[in-house]
């Protein structure tokens, strides 16, 4: 999130950029309009949304409230021969929060400096590999307390302040995203979700928020991700590599006062393509905990394989359904059980199916969808019901929920249970 102030300079100084741009081309073409203003080469869309959603279990570490705000978005667009400039933020009263805030989405200058080079710099959203709300090698942050508490699914994604150099040629195609300070997920902290507190043994929330020491050193606390990809008779193939930080926090300092985001390299491969009547795709990636690599620290993630299988076909008209199988399997177990100080032991493994149901009806305008999380070794469920209705091509309705169960309060979604709610949102579009 951004302070009011600053963003409104980060506006200002774009549309003074903008502006003298223009202003050149203006200053050669007598012809030029003299209302300035009116002609600046300036696309603007955006949104003005109502959300609001309500716990429907007992929460005594949270409001009852799970969301409840209004927002409005604003997207700025400017295009010109050499490149294209692009600022999009939201302005959000939050009411759960009791505060209102500028939440910078993207504010960036696209470039082709060669016939075979893209470059863009600024704050982006950035996203790849093959998976369907489970990532292996998007190492890019994500807000996950949006995502659990019934924010459209766009915001799952949160901004990186990156640049990226994507180079084409004929043998391959080689995506770079350097990212100068990191990036951390908008991860569970205790603010707006309760959680598994393993140092208290209990469900937490508002009580014990997690405090973290991040990387924050510019050019020094940096990530880069690189992508190698290539189309092959219709087939997707691609290798991933990362080197930079566990994107939640992945241990605790030695006083167990404070969590750590410990450095972490990934390698991985994905294919995507054809098969049969739908599209199958399989994701590999290895999750290397650079500061325990023998797995003996207990206050550190250990080092994963991690793997997705995942198709998706459309069964019937207007039906689609998507079936994935994923599985996290923790290396170096045995010497991880051995150095437990406290709280459950994680499984080897931890396997995870998912499916996703979406129907079309009312000449497309309504949109039906469930996407159901099923964890067989946690033995804990994830249900994500939504109805979206185009009322017109400006305005939006939207019902859904997020239900979570499951038997143990430790696992990843039973630790949520009494975060369950509903919410509804009304969408007016520009």
């Amino acid at each position: 999130m951004i302070r009011p102030g600053t963003a409104t300079t980060l506006l200002v100084i774009w549309l003074a950029a903008v502006s003298s741009l223009y202003a050149e081309d203006a200053d050669n073409n007598k012809n030029a309009d003299s209302a300035f203003f009116s002609n600046l080469p300036i696309e603007m869309h955006g949104f003005y949304e109502m959300r609001s959603g309500y716990r429907l279990r007992k929460n005594k570490y949270e409001k009852d409230m799970s969301i409840m705000e209004n927002r409005f978005q604003i997207d700025l667009s400017s295009y010109f021969d050499w490149g294209d400039i692009r600022a999009k933020g939201d302005i959000i009263g939050d009411m759960v929060e009791e505060h209102a805030c500028f939440d910078l989405r993207e504010a960036n200058i696209f470039t082709r400096p060669l016939d075979f080079m893209d470059m863009k710099i600024g704050r982006q959203i950035l996203t790849w590999g093959t998976g369907d709300l489970v990532f292996i090698n998007d190492l890019f942050p994500k807000d996950w307390q949006s995502f659990f508490i019934g924010r459209d699914d766009e915001y799952l994604k949160a901004p990186s302040d990156a640049a990226k150099v994507s180079l084409f040629g004929d043998w391959a195609n080689l995506d770079i995203v350097y990212t100068p300070q990191f990036d951390p997920d908008r991860f569970i902290n205790g603010e707006r979700l309760s959680y598994w507190n393993s140092n208290l043994g209990r469900i937490a929330g508002r009580d014990a928020i997690i405090r973290t020491n991040r990387p924050n050193r510019w050019f020094r606390d940096d990530e880069i991700a690189v992508r190698l990809y290539k189309n092959i008779n219709n087939y997707e193939l691609a290798l991933y590599g990362y080197r930079g930080y566990w994107k939640t926090p992945g241990g605790q300092n030695a006083a167990m006062t404070r969590s750590i985001f410990p450095d972490l390299n990934v390698y991985g491969t994905s294919i995507r393509g054809a098969v049969g009547k739908g599209i199958g795709n399989l994701e590999i990636g290895y999750y290397e905990s650079a500061d325990d690599l023998n797995g003996k620290n207990p206050l550190i993630n250990n080092s994963e394989m991690r793997y997705l299988l995942g198709y998706t076909q459309e069964i019937a008209k207007d039906l689609t359904m998507g079936l994935q199988y994923y599985i996290e399997h923790m290396l170096d177990h045995s010497r991880y059980e051995r150095n437990l100080t406290s709280g459950p032991a994680r499984d080897r493994d931890r396997h995870l199916t998912s499916v996703r149901l979406t129907k079309l009806s009312m000449n497309q305008n309504l949109k039906s969808s469930l996407f159901t999380y099923y964890s067989p070794t946690d033995k804990d469920v994830h249900l994500r019901p939504n109805l979206n209705y185009k009322a017109s091509d400006s305005l939006a309705l939207e019902l859904g929920a997020n239900i979570f169960f499951g038997d143990h309060q430790n696992t990843f979604f039973g630790q949520f249970q009494d975060n369950t709610n509903i919410y509804i949102g009304l969408r007016y579009s520009f």
